[in-house]
């Protein structure tokens, strides 16, 4: 009995030493993006990367619970410190702004809100696939949201590629340039630098 409790301990050992370096890697985080809707409800973001080369994270307002103003207007981007973007639909502005990979494989750069017009230091990762983790931060102050994929179609969602007519628009500085191929959409995957 102790050769055949030898024999399959060493054959135990054998088969966890063949396999072992695929059980201590480090799990790989999940892909940023996506439809996702906010911690309070209030929209739907769909992140996708973009950027010349694909590379940054970009994020776009595709859906809002209220986004009609007290005259039953679409809201407009009327506290953007850019009077050129002050009459722009609030539903399908650009909030992410080209967010790079920083060395923990987050993404930072830039949030924007729509509600006061101004732009917050922002962190982007995400560990599993269905919720997206936001950092944001103001000075030294910093707080995070979860954020919940999503997979329906709400009413009123914009359902278009982004800079399509019935999609999201970039900004100019994040817009494809002339003759290069649109951002990721609809379930297709992104090549990010290792």
């Amino acid at each position: 009995m102790t050769l055949i409790t030898s024999r399959f301990a060493t054959a135990t050992l054998a088969a966890i030493a063949a396999y072992g370096c695929t059980c201590v890697e480090p799990a790989r985080a999940a892909e940023p993006f996506g439809t996702w809707l906010t911690e309070d409800g209030r929209a739907r973001v769909r992140t996708e990367p973009c950027g010349s080369e694909n590379s940054r994270l970009c994020g776009f307002i595709v859906w809002g619970s209220k986004p009609l103003d007290e005259t039953g207007q679409p809201k407009v981007d009327k506290f953007n410190p850019d009077p050129k973007k002050q009459a722009r639909p609030q539903l399908g502005h650009q909030m992410l702004l080209g967010l790079a990979l920083n060395e923990d494989r987050h993404f930072e750069g830039k949030i924007y809100n729509a509600d006061n017009g101004k732009s917050y230091d922002v962190t982007v990762w995400s560990e599993q696939p269905s919720t997206l983790t936001v950092k944001g931060c103001m000075l030294v102050f910093c707080a995070s949201q979860k954020w919940k994929r999503v997979a329906d179609i709400a009413p009123g969602q914009l359902r278009g590629a982004t800079d399509a007519s019935d999609g999201p628009k970039s900004d100019p500085e994040w817009a494809p340039k002339s003759g290069s191929q649109k951002n990721v959409t609809k379930g297709q995957s992104a090549t990010l630098p290792h």
